[in-house]
């Protein structure tokens, strides 16, 4: 039997260490590479991921100078070449160059150092995305910290241009809460979203679909400021489109839908609904299908909505994407669907009792059926 995936051990491990210390060691004469390299992953074993890039950033504090810029100019000297400025996408680079801007932020993030950290973290994200760094200089010196954003969304450096939307994302995965108004980055992306990288574009997009669920009206009146503006590809554009709005499409909100051209109101029939059994166990499935049958072409985003039962007796709405249609007048179309009721899921629970099932086209609802689930 092959061992687990480990993710930590992929990232972080003797060999990314070794590397690492060779190269302090290459522009440091007095660092002690062989005490570092033992020191830093003899604790590996207990630690998780982010705690061993605190670790390995402790393990700089401990075996370079106690000067803090000093220390840290050593960290810039042994700094890899920059990414490939050639490829547009997906270059994250390695990740165990989290931890030179994890010192960074560790040592340097107030006022005695600032102007030189934030110039650190400009030169270390074209390595590595110090996207989780510069959080805590936002939150404490966001003045100072948004100047750098500018000027980062105004570089030539794509990792860069990404770090002025990545880094003050309002609900970035992992990242530490921002104490500024979800709307102050706003002026950045009106200058990123037109840029020719999807490394860039993919970061506004994901920016704007994290704003959505706070404000829907502001990304939905800014999508189509920049659409009618025609400063982006229109491919581009329409990529920016799909991928902020997802979460709004989701929830079936009509604007979004008809900004991306599905009508709200589409002129379908939708007919022969069936569901196979109104009881289904954990650990089978439900089983549903229908006919959907359009009047005039009609662009569709077809869903179906779960409502769970949860612990204190309520019903919790899920939305599930079925498929896109472009279906032609008179055109008929059949779906089929299955959606298992896995046992010792990791993201939900399930409860014994009464569920529902609704039917979402182009953020309508159609037919919809009660039925249980038995645990």
């Amino acid at each position: 039997m092959s061992e687990k995936f480990s993710l930590k051990d992929e990232l972080f491990n003797l060999k990314k260490v070794q590397k690492i210390a060779s190269e302090i060691k290459a522009v440091y004469a007095l660092f002690e590479q062989d005490s570092f390299e033992k020191e830093v992953t003899e604790k590996f074993d207990e630690l998780e991921l982010k705690e061993r890039i605190s670790h390995i950033s402790s393990m700089f504090k401990k075996y370079l100078p106690s000067n803090y810029m000093e220390a840290t100019n050593i960290l810039l000297q042994a700094l890899p070449c920059e990414l490939d400025p050639k490829r547009t996408d997906d270059d994250f680079g390695e990740f165990i160059y989290a931890s030179y801007s994890d010192f960074v932020v560790t040592f340097g993030c107030n006022e005695k150092y600032l102007e030189f950290s934030l110039k650190a973290l400009r030169e270390m994200t074209k390595r590595f995305t110090v996207e989780y760094a510069i959080r805590d200089f936002i939150n404490q010196f966001p003045i100072e910290s948004f100047e750098m954003l500018k000027a980062c969304s105004l570089s030539e450096n794509y990792h860069e241009r990404r770090l002025a939307s990545e880094g003050c994302r309002p609900k970035l995965p992992w990242g530490k809460k921002l104490t500024t108004p979800y709307t102050k980055p706003m002026s950045l992306l009106d200058t990123l979203y037109k840029d020719k990288t999807r490394f860039v574009t993919r970061s506004v997009a994901n920016h704007l679909n994290d704003i959505s669920k706070l404000d829907a009206s502001l990304v939905i009146v800014r999508l189509k400021e920049w659409k009618k503006a025609e400063e982006q590809d229109e491919k581009e554009m329409q990529f920016i489109l799909s991928h902020s709005l997802r979460t709004l499409v989701k929830d079936g909100n009509v604007e979004a839908l008809a900004l991306l051209g599905y009508n709200p109101n589409p002129a379908i029939e939708v007919k022969n609904f069936k569901i196979e059994c109104l009881k289904v166990k954990v650990g089978e499935s439900l089983e549903f299908s229908f006919e959907i049958e359009a009047k005039k072409d009609e662009l569709l985003m077809v869903d179906y909505v779960l409502y769970f039962q949860t612990k204190a007796g309520k019903l919790n709405p899920k939305v599930h994407k079925i498929k896109k249609l472009n279906l032609k007048s008179a055109e008929m179309k059949t779906i089929s669907k299955k959606h298992p009721f896995k046992a010792n899921m990791t993201t939900r629970k399930l409860y014994a009792g009464e569920h529902k099932l609704v039917l979402q086209i182009n953020g309508q609802t159609y037919n919809e059926v009660v039925f249980e689930l038995l645990v």
